[in-house]
């Protein structure tokens, strides 16, 4: 009564009178009765939901999607079935006002992630979703629910940075199949409650199912195959582990981090454990711990200075994960300045800052380059555990996406943040990538700026002599022997930089089987007992030693310390990047080009992975190299032989019909008539080939079969062909209608021999005849399209 009376009372109010009275005339929509389909959409529902809540991540003080969305929207969902079959005028309009409500939050959500509006806007989709699920009767309003599943879904597929997210694809499937059969078959009209079976006889599940459409072994079968093809799918077509647009650029952190600035104008280098401004003296900065060990999770060469005499190995721990158009070294500081036993950064007191306008969280940087031709290529870092206030990016970055109000910009072109980089911080980067061209590089020229050759040529004047005379007898080696094959000996700075890094690869070792090398006296330097004592060093002493080796021949070089690419992972097109993959590599300069890479390092690259590298086709490459490891080194090496001929041929195709388009109207022309030409050649070559098969396969059956299955060929090229669900006889009775008698007859007489064949039993005599009636019925046949 109460219900009724407040009904009543709404209907009173101004305005709504007729409002209501046109709704009540509207014809009431057919429900969909089907309990098993909505309780399969709402699993759906809930899968996109959940999906989205973990692909998403909670931060510290966020309620979960998933906590209050999930029973809201089974809740709804369970209102919705019990009044399917009513108007519900009034839940429509709280429903609107719900509506409008959701709105609200999301534009206040959306006005502080501007950068990012995927979070914000599977939020609304799902508030939405949960608003929608009470109202839900008929099949198209279920439609709907299945569809922003989907769509959430997808959002968690961007989102996720994990293989968390493969279950829940894979559990969504495996609902979606079954939604699918009973959403066709209430297209269809079909019932979806099972037959009534016999009185006393029990009914298996299996068969329960089965009346619903629903055969598990078919429905296995099927999920089974959608897998592999999806799987199939995803190993050939090329993935692109960026972004291909520069908008919307991802950009979040903890609420400790959005918006801050340098504390007292302190630019120094901050480590995790550290209070601000510490860091960038000496004890605290130096990454060391007690008894010269290093620290057991931090790479002890990002601080302002570093020092190399020390032991120890880091314990592995995933520090950052990488979204990137190409791979590359992640750099994050410079050094200029040699110590004797490692390096600091001379000027880090001249470190600059930058500010960003309040409404977006660009900054420009700025940094400049050489005149060397660059790409723009686009990272996004996420970071897993706390990292130093060094903001990691690929070279020469051009703008950075950062939630802060300052950034500083040091000397040698490292980035910082006010405070340490915390776990769920995500940052994008621009970088203007230079291409490494080793002849433009070759002929660089070796007039050098004064600011350059102030900081970039120091060698302690200790070393200084005997570093330069070890050098140089390296380099005059290798020059009378390529004198002595009669070639060209190498005497420019690039050059000179990649052999005496191959050098140092080939000569030098790394110590093995946990022999760590002796700490080195107070007054001992660090390339002179690697080169004269020790015979090797450290992977970072590899590098140290190649810098002040091209130094004392006056070529400018720094240490610059960064990230390895780091494992990628082609699921979910990221760069897994731990602390172990921190490294140091030596800079050289060139002028006009800039600063380039070299890596001394045994078992590393002579050259950094950069914008060359492809990653497009990685899954098929590793996939290829499990399958490579199980086949014969001969067979693999005709294999490889083989994609790699494919491969070039492709290429040149390719390259051959750009030339064409690129070359005006007549190429445009000349490309396509030579694809007219091609493509008739290959719609000719697939009917012969598809005719040989026939041929061959016609040749494997039984006589009468085979025969049989000719006359139907010839009729179908003729225009009568046989329905898949006619008999044999049907179709003969059928082609007196079709064919002239003499046709006819001959076509029933072969339809009957086979039919006593094939159901019978029994042989005919006359095959040799049935075979001339074949050959009878194929002439007529032409005499009677010749007539026609």
């Amino acid at each position: 009564m109460s219900n009724s009376s407040g009904t009543r009372q709404l209907q009173r109010l101004p305005g709504l009178n007729q409002l209501w009275q046109r709704l009540e005339s509207i014809p009431r929509p057919e429900p969909e009765n089907s309990i098993l389909l909505r309780a399969l959409v709402q699993a759906l529902v809930v899968v996109g939901i959940v999906a989205t809540d973990i692909a998403a991540g909670v931060g510290e003080g966020e309620i979960p999607l998933s906590l209050w969305a999930v029973p809201f929207s089974i809740a709804g969902a369970t209102w919705s079935w019990f009044h399917r079959r009513d108007r519900n005028v009034p839940m429509k309009f709280l429903l609107a006002i719900g509506m409008i409500g959701a709105m609200v939050f999301f534009f206040v959500r959306g006005l502080g992630s501007l950068n990012d509006m995927r979070l914000v806007l599977a939020e609304l989709l799902i508030q939405l979703q949960v608003l929608h699920s009470f109202d839900l009767p008929r099949r198209k309003d279920l439609g709907y629910s299945m569809v922003i599943g989907l769509i959430l879904l997808g959002v968690a597929a961007t989102l996720s940075q994990t293989l968390a997210f493969a279950p829940l694809l894979l559990l969504f499937l495996a609902i979606g199949l079954p939604v699918l059969v009973l959403d066709y078959r209430s297209r269809l009209g079909i019932g979806t409650k099972p037959k009534t079976h016999l009185r006393g006889v029990p009914q298996t599940w299996q068969a329960r199912l089965a009346a619903y459409g629903l055969a598990p072994k078919r429905l296995g079968v099927m999920f089974l195959a959608i897998v592999a093809l999806g799987l199939a799918i995803f190993a050939l077509v090329p993935r692109f582990p960026g972004y291909q647009l520069q908008t919307m650029l991802p950009v979040s952190a903890p609420n400790s981090l959005k918006d801050q600035d340098f504390p007292g104008n302190n630019l120094g280098i901050v480590r995790p454990g550290r209070r601000n401004g510490q860091g960038s003296g000496t004890g605290a900065g130096q990454g060391q711990g007690e008894d010269g060990k290093t620290e057991e999770t931090s790479y002890y060469g990002f601080s302002s200075k570093m020092n190399q005499n020390q032991t120890g190995e880091l314990k592995p721990k995933v520090v950052m994960r990488v979204r990137s158009q190409s791979e590359g070294f992640w750099r994050v500081l410079a050094f200029d300045n040699y110590t004797g036993q490692g390096w600091e950064i001379s000027r880090d007191t001249q470190t600059r800052t930058l500010e960003r306008p309040s409404w977006s969280y660009r900054f420009f940087l700025y940094l400049g380059g050489g005149g060397n031709r660059t790409k723009s290529v686009i990272q996004t870092y996420s970071v897993v555990s706390e990292l130093p206030n060094l903001i990691p990016a690929l070279a020469l970055p051009r703008e950075l996406y950062f939630p802060t109000l300052k950034v500083a910009v040091d000397t040698e072109g490292g980035l910082r943040s006010p405070q340490i980089l915390p776990e769920g911080l995500t940052y994008t980067v621009i970088s203007d990538v230079p291409y490494r061209d080793r002849d433009v590089l070759g002929q660089a020229s070796t007039r050098y700026p004064k600011n350059i050759q102030k900081y970039y040529l120091q060698v302690p004047d200790a070393i200084a002599a005997k570093v330069r005379a070890r050098t140089q007898e390296i380099l005059a080696k290798y020059n009378q022997q390529q004198i002595d094959r009669k070639q060209k000996p190498i005497t420019s700075p690039y050059e000179q930089s990649l052999y005496l890094a191959q050098y140092l690869k080939q000569n030098y070792k790394v110590p093995k089987g946990g022999m760590g090398l002796p700490l080195l006296g107070e007054n001992e330097d660090l390339v002179e007992a690697f080169l004269f004592k020790n015979q090797g060093g450290y992977p970072d002493h590899f590098s140290t030693v190649l810098t002040i080796m091209l130094r004392s021949i006056g070529i400018p070089s720094r240490l610059v310390g960064g990230f390895a690419p780091g494992q990628f992972n082609p699921f979910t097109g990221l760069y897994i990047v731990s602390n172990t993959d921190a490294y140091a590599m030596t800079e050289v300069y060139f002028p006009r080009y800039g600063w380039f890479s070299f890596d001394p390092i045994p078992g590393h690259d002579l050259i950094p992975p950069s914008i060359e590298e492809n990653q497009a086709f990685s899954v098929l490459q590793q996939f290829w190299k499990w399958v490579a490891g199980w086949l014969p080194s001969p067979l693999t090496g005709w294999l490889n032989g083989l994609f790699e001929a494919i491969a070039s041929f492709l290429g040149m195709a390719i390259s051959l019909l750009w030339g064409m388009l690129s070359n005006g109207w007549v190429g445009f022309f000349t490309a396509c008539v030579l694809g007219i030409v091609l493509g008739f050649l290959g719609w000719l070559g697939w009917t012969q080939w598809k005719a040989w098969r026939r041929r061959a396969w016609l040749a494997k059956l039984p006589p009468m079969e085979s025969l049989y299955q000719q006359m139907l060929d010839d009729l179908a090229s003729q225009g009568f062909r046989k329905h898949p669900a006619q008999t044999p006889l049907e179709y003969a009775k059928a082609s007196h209608q079709h064919h002239p008698q003499p046709i006819s007859e001959a076509i029933e007489e072969v339809s009957h021999a086979y039919v006593g064949w094939r159901y019978g039993k029994i042989t005919p005599a006359n095959l040799q005849l049935l075979q001339q009636r074949v050959q009878q019925l194929r002439k007529l046949a032409a005499k009677q399209r010749s007539r026609t």
